[in-house]
């Protein structure tokens, strides 16, 4: 299969001078994005830890929260449980701001989900069991945890994108890009060379004419 070469490129030294100082920058290009897209696996993989022990922190404690809340279910009654429920005022504050990973873009969430006591929850605790306020209290740890684990996910997409994006690029440049460029000059330089030949011999044919009208003409 022939070598692909960049299409349209006058075989002259100016042009050599500019191919080779794009392949150089490719070059420099292709090193500094193989690192980023390693810094980038690397930093994906350590989150990666962190997403799944967060998933299980989760997933532990609305287990302990349900069961709480089931228990009061049976002592209390579900309607019981239901008023109680509908009493209970918003909690949550989040705010969203963002950071930078390597140069990714993404998200940093703040919430205050602070513990409350019966009354600030907004139920009373003379028609309440404990088994309730122990599962309002694990539901709202689990919504801290929901919201951390939400910004864990969310970094671990932004990342995942941009290592296939960043290894796109890594993969153009290192099969295309720089191969077509290293083609071209190539080609170039041997066009230069068979030139200076051509122009070395048809200078010696002129001087060879030359001398011989010379000779005749003598």
């Amino acid at each position: 299969m022939a070598q692909e070469m960049i299409e349209g490129v006058n075989p002259t030294r100016m042009e050599l001078l500019k191919l080779k100082q794009r392949e150089k920058l490719a070059v420099k290009g292709y090193s500094l994005l193989k690192e980023k897209r390693n810094a980038l696996i690397m930093e994906f993989f350590n989150i990666l830890e962190r997403v799944k022990g967060s998933r299980e922190n989760v997933a532990e404690k609305l287990q302990e929260a349900y069961q709480d809340l089931t228990a009061a279910q049976i002592i209390m009654g579900d309607l019981a449980v239901k008023k109680a429920a509908m009493s209970v005022t918003e909690s949550v504050d989040v705010d969203i701001d963002s950071r930078s990973v390597m140069g990714v873009v993404v998200p940093l969430i703040e919430s205050e989900t602070a513990q409350r006591t019966i009354v600030e929850r907004g139920y009373g605790f003379m028609d309440t069991s404990v088994k309730l306020d122990e599962a309002a209290k694990k539901f709202e740890e689990s919504i801290q945890l929901i919201i951390e684990l939400g910004e864990i996910e969310k970094t671990i997409m932004l990342l995942a994108g941009e290592i296939e994006s960043t290894k796109r690029r890594v993969n153009a440049l290192e099969h295309i890009i720089i191969p077509r460029l290293e083609n071209t000059v190539k080609y170039i330089e041997m066009r230069l060379e068979e030139m200076e030949r051509e122009n070395f011999v048809r200078l010696k044919m002129i001087k060879k004419t030359m001398e011989e009208t010379e000779v005749a003409n003598g």
